[in-house]
């Protein structure tokens, strides 16, 4: 049976992304004052009480028409609505019952759906009289919570479960096994390069808002979809401006979520506009999904506006291997997310730089091409002494990370490592993902200096 969906509405700043926080039991939506945050219907898989249930934080709902972004918000609150099976109404008890909140509860009133009424921020008795107001809305009994003090919930689960009684479930529409662990992919970049656009066209659907404005994009969306019969996961982020100029508290908030879901992707898309490619902030990007050890595809959107193809793409490529040696071989996509030409390039080239950044090589592979590449090149002595490579093994994938141990590991010039790095990503074909290694002394049998982590002396043993 499919999870029940339970849509969180009302107007703006009434508390809906608190309230989804504290029913997920998690902080997954940006909360602040400012009226408008949430833009994005965003959703999340929890449970209540044993229920599978799926939760919809909405846009506040605003009496706008039209083709502005108020407008655009409007619609996807009330397409969301009329896809749950319940709908939560919260309305401000301090501010009591306004003339918005009737409109809106009259339209949710005609969908027919299960609804509760929800009176938010009940923590003193200057809520007393909004309470009261809440009976004129139609919708029952109002539940009294104050959800930024975490009052109130209990009553707010029993309302629930209470509807869920009501509710036919039935089967299951969608082919996605939530049980499979996803493949999760984050496209990230500066504001108005196509982040949404792209992945509603990935997806077939107008899931996200989208519009010519900068900045459409506030909190991290995820969105579940099946590929090649593989669970895909896509997180839609906050655009990335200049650190200087990011100064209100909300981009901050933004930022940071867009922070954090790089963190927890296993493949970045880095998304740049085609009209103005490798602006700074993109090198930066990138230069912090390598440290973060992220498998990286770049993505080079509005391709139609580009006139001379074949030489734009040259310059690309030229200007990644150029720009990115960290990452050398890194997989440029050129395609239109709003016309949805070569779009379906992107998702093969995620899934060969994700097997690459999965990868396990042999330890006995790995140790036969020390011996040849030290013959090769040997590292350069230090104050007449020689450092000698002995052995070297991969500890763990994801990103591929490798341990060796040497001679006087400390003198081993960086340049080295770096001629070992380059060496791994060419020999054991790893294009495009962050390789670790570390660098460790070998030990002595007959040396009796107490070492730190193989390195420096701290003092000296006794002999017997």
């Amino acid at each position: 049976m499919r999870p029940a969906k339970i849509a969180i509405v009302g107007r703006p700043n009434v508390g809906k992304s608190t309230i989804f926080n504290r029913l997920a039991g998690k902080k997954l939506a940006i909360v602040n004052d400012t009226p408008g945050v949430t833009r994005d219907v965003r959703e999340t898989r929890s449970k209540l009480r044993g229920h599978d249930m799926v939760l919809m934080d909405t846009a506040g709902f605003e009496n706008a028409k039209g083709e502005k972004l108020e407008a655009r918000m409007r619609a996807q609150t009330e397409a969301a609505v009329l896809d749950a099976d319940i709908c939560l109404f919260v309305y401000d008890a301090r501010e009591g019952v306004t003339t918005l909140d009737r409109t809106f509860a009259q339209f949710v009133r005609r969908t027919g759906k299960p609804m509760i009424l929800v009176a938010n921020k009940c923590e003193s008795s200057a809520s007393d009289t909004g309470v009261t107001e809440g009976y004129s809305l139609g919708m029952g009994d109002p539940v009294e919570v104050a959800a930024e003090h975490n009052i109130g919930f209990v009553d707010l689960d029993d309302a629930v479960e209470l509807a869920l009684r009501d509710v036919d479930l039935g089967v299951r529409e969608d082919n996605i096994d939530f049980e499979e662990a996803p493949v999760r992919i984050a496209i990230v970049g500066r504001p108005n390069a196509g982040k949404s656009t792209l992945i509603n066209t990935l997806i077939g659907e107008d899931r996200l808002l989208v519009g010519p404005e900068a900045g459409v994009t506030r909190d991290s969306i995820t969105i579940d979809f099946m590929w090649q019969g593989r669970r895909v996961q896509f997180h839609d982020t906050a655009g990335l401006r200049k650190k200087a100029k990011v100064q209100e508290t909300l981009e901050v908030l933004s930022a940071q979520d867009t922070l954090r879901a790089i963190k927890f992707a296993q493949v970045v898309v880095l998304l740049m506009d085609a009209t103005s490619p490798y602006d700074k902030q993109d090198l930066q990007i990138a230069a912090l999904c390598e440290r973060e050890g992220r498998a990286l595809v770049v993505g080079v959107s509005k391709w139609d506006l580009v006139q001379n193809k074949s030489e734009a793409s040259k310059f690309l490529r030229d200007e990644t291997a150029r720009l990115l040696p960290q990452l050398r071989g890194l997989e440029v996509v050129m395609f239109s997310g709003l016309t949805g030409k070569s779009v379906d390039r992107l998702l093969p080239a995620i899934e060969r730089v994700q097997i690459n950044w999965s990868a396990k090589v042999k330890t006995s592979e790995l140790n036969d091409w020390l011996r040849e590449k030290v013959q090769r090149h040997p590292p350069p002595a230090v104050n007449g002494r020689r450092i000698k490579p002995k052995y070297i093994s991969q500890t763990k994938t994801r990103p591929p990370t490798f341990v060796l141990k040497c001679s006087r590991a400390n003198k081993l010039p960086e340049s080295y490592r770096r001629y070992l790095i380059n060496g791994l990503r060419e020999d054991f074909d790893l294009p495009a993902v962050p390789i670790r290694m570390f660098v460790k002394a070998d030990e002595n049998p007959y040396d009796n200096t107490v070492r730190k982590q193989g390195f420096e002396p701290l003092k000296q043993k006794e002999r017997p």
